[in-house]
């Protein structure tokens, strides 16, 4: 994959969006072949999309994925990660979703059932991703509070530590074989999931001891829309980002909307996603914080926009991220000016000789 040395790599496009029934984004090698010829170096693979991957094969064969990976360096792609979103989502849910997350999981699944089949899924993309070679499992982590975000009605006292401990208990005997192949989960911080800004991440950490595979896939969008300082959240939570999605938004409010939507479709929301570089998400620092981390995983675009064309969309992607890319300086910009030094020189300088 071309890279900034020693930091972040790119460009890489998330699949997901881009799949459909008909070529050339019907099955592996027609759409891979396609974001080759459009730039890209890297992809995020769905592990719930068989038109990508087969899981269960991926997690109990190396073979199987020693061929997926070299299918994908004849196209000239290499795997950022495999992405278990979807299976995430169905492990905790709250009953007033049961329906609308049906296809998210196969039919006929509720409750413990449903949970037993996220639960085998997701311990899938941890044996797959090891023997992908990745190690970052970007998901969502599902639960049961979120119709609960705005306090009204006054929400009962320690219900909502009760919802953590759930999706604690829930996480935590993936979190513990994760951590024992040497894979994290980066959970991206979104809406309809109770882990979804950095307080409800640090309150999952408490409830989880803390826990070095519990990490961020982190993605800006979200955080804009829910206006949320994106560039701070870096600072604050920059050695749990193990992901990253390049992702544009806006956030336009009127004397009609703002960040509630009123129940509006994407285009009439005061916020919405949009393709890289329509939006007003400051990439520019969002990448030098990123590379000053030392952050050193894909830069891979996720591409949600309700005005252009996913071509249009993709087709600029990769020169956009390719633009922000930062190959890191190995000197300093004054090293002209250097005179040298040693110890007794600097002791002269400080007066102390």
């Amino acid at each position: 994959m071309i890279s900034t040395s020693p930091s972040i790599k790119g460009p890489a496009v998330f699949l997901a969006q881009f799949l459909r029934d008909e070529a050339p984004y019907n099955n592996l090698k027609n759409i891979g072949q396609w974001f080759t010829d459009l730039g890209y170096k890297g992809v995020q693979l769905p592990a719930w999309d068989q038109r990508i991957i087969d899981l269960d094969k991926a997690a109990s064969s190396r073979a199987y994925c020693d061929d997926f990976n070299a299918t994908l360096r004849g196209m000239g792609l290499v795997p950022t990660e495999l992405a278990g979103y979807l299976q995430g989502q169905v492990l905790a849910v709250h009953p007033a979703y049961e329906t609308m997350f049906e296809g998210f999981h196969p039919p006929g699944l509720r409750g413990k059932a449903r949970t037993d089949w996220a639960t085998d899924q997701l311990k899938k993309c941890i044996l797959a991703s090891v023997n992908l070679g990745t190690t970052n499992i970007p998901v969502l982590s599902g639960g049961f509070a979120w119709h609960m975000v705005y306090p009204w009605p006054q929400r009962p006292a320690g219900i909502i530590e009760e919802a953590f401990k759930e999706l604690a208990t829930r996480w935590r005997p993936l979190l513990d074989l994760a951590r024992d192949n040497g894979v994290v989960f980066g959970y991206e911080l979104h809406p309809g999931s109770d882990i979804y800004d950095g307080a409800t991440f640090e309150t999952f950490l408490a409830n989880t001891d803390d826990h070095p595979a519990a990490c961020i896939n982190y993605d800006p969008s979200h955080f804009l829309l829910q206006q949320l300082d994106y560039l701070d959240f870096i600072r604050i939570y920059g050695q749990r980002i193990k992901g990253f999605h390049v992702k544009d938004a806006e956030f336009r409010p009127s004397g009609r909307v703002g960040v509630y939507g009123g129940y509006q479709s994407w285009s009439g929301r005061a916020g919405r996603f949009r393709s890289l570089g329509d939006g007003q998400v400051d990439f520019k620092q969002i990448f030098s914080l990123r590379n000053e981390a030392g952050f050193d995983g894909g830069a891979v675009m996720e591409w949600e926009c309700c005005v252009k064309s996913p071509e249009q969309g993709a087709s600029e992607g990769a020169p956009f991220i390719t633009r922000h890319l930062i190959e890191a300086t190995k000197v300093a910009f004054d090293d002209f000016a250097s005179g040298g030094s040693d110890v007794s020189r600097n002791r002269r300088i400080l007066g102390l000789d």
